[in-house]
């Protein structure tokens, strides 16, 4: 087991800086990595294969889902998997890849539980685990936790506090309104096995852009791309006291197979390679450190679509 101890940067989390770098764009995956467009439910039985070739390209990381029912409303359960024993399992096929969850739904998850569930699937992984976290945008799921959804954004707010606390501090003494209390006496084992955990905002999470600002180690976003380079340079004005916090954004991904095909955006980004090239290079140039590209609406077979990625795109969006 890695032996924990207490910097106030993330400089040498090598998964970290291997995702997000100043003047750099990263590419990642959402989980699956394969395409299910005409279902809500991915089939999983080649995902072995899938993450092994991820972990073999460019591919900085591999984020995972937390949906915890099928909503018929909302028509999309990620990966289907648990995310944390997912991370699990990754870590025995995987060696390089980065491993994040985009996100854990915070509010509805006992925060001590997911701190040792999140600190041991980072040792499994030998500190690639990448915590992000989110509030939920299902509001069908709430009552069957019996929780209220107004109070979503203050119980996010109190379990990344709590995360950050069980993951950096040896014996901690606190108080919370929504969760439980701790009196100094009691030490969460393991911790993570990077000197530090990186702990990302999904979305907005119920928060104010100036308190993820304040707070989050990096924010992914979602919505339209040619949006993002507006988003970015406020960002930047709101972070510039921390240095560099970086800004992503995940995306549903379509690669044609024909490299001349013309870039579309708006709900799908799709296009042909040549047009892909041009527009991400774009994006880095306006400041995005991280696209994290969801394969859910391609026809085309997984390993086909990442491996033309590999061969043309991948190896130009690194942090190297």
């Amino acid at each position: 087991m890695q032996h924990h101890d207490n910097p106030t940067v993330l400089d040498d989390h090598s998964s970290f800086t291997g995702t997000f770098r100043p003047g750099k764009l990263s590419i990642g995956f959402i989980a699956p990595a394969s395409g299910y467009p005409d279902s809500p439910i991915p089939n999983l039985l080649d995902q072995s294969e899938i993450v092994q070739r991820l972990d073999q390209s460019d591919a900085s990381a591999l984020w995972l889902r937390d949906v915890p029912f099928y909503d018929p409303s909302f028509g999309d359960v990620g990966q289907a998997l648990d995310p944390l024993v997912y991370a699990g399992w990754l870590a025995a096929f995987t060696q390089r890849i980065a491993i994040g969850t985009a996100g854990v739904v915070a509010p509805l998850r006992e925060p001590i539980v997911t701190a040792k569930q999140i600190a041991t699937a980072d040792q499994l992984l030998g500190g690639r685990f990448l915590a992000g976290l989110a509030s939920g945008d299902r509001a069908t799921e709430y009552p069957a936790f019996d929780v209220d959804y107004a109070s979503r954004a203050d119980r996010f707010k109190e379990a990344f506090s709590l995360l950050r606390t069980l993951s950096s501090e040896s014996f901690p003494a606190v108080n919370t309104r929504h969760f439980g209390k701790l009196q100094g006496d009691l030490d969460l084992i393991p911790k993570p096995a990077a000197r530090r955990l990186p702990i990302i905002a999904i979305g907005r999470a119920g928060q104010t852009i100036e308190w993820l600002a304040e707070n989050a180690d990096a924010w992914i976003w979602h919505g339209d791309p040619l949006r993002m380079p507006d988003v970015v340079g406020h960002w930047r004005e709101l972070t510039a006291s921390r240095g560099f916090v970086p800004y992503g954004y995940g995306a549903m991904f379509d690669l044609s197979n024909n490299p001349d095909a013309p870039l579309q955006t708006g709900r799908i980004l799709r296009g042909g390679r040549k047009a892909l090239i041009d527009f991400f290079a774009k994006q880095r140039d306006a400041g995005i450190n991280h696209v994290a590209l969801n394969l859910k609406p391609t026809h085309r077979p997984a390993l086909e679509v990442i491996d033309e990625l590999q061969q043309y795109i991948l190896p130009e969006f690194t942090t190297k």
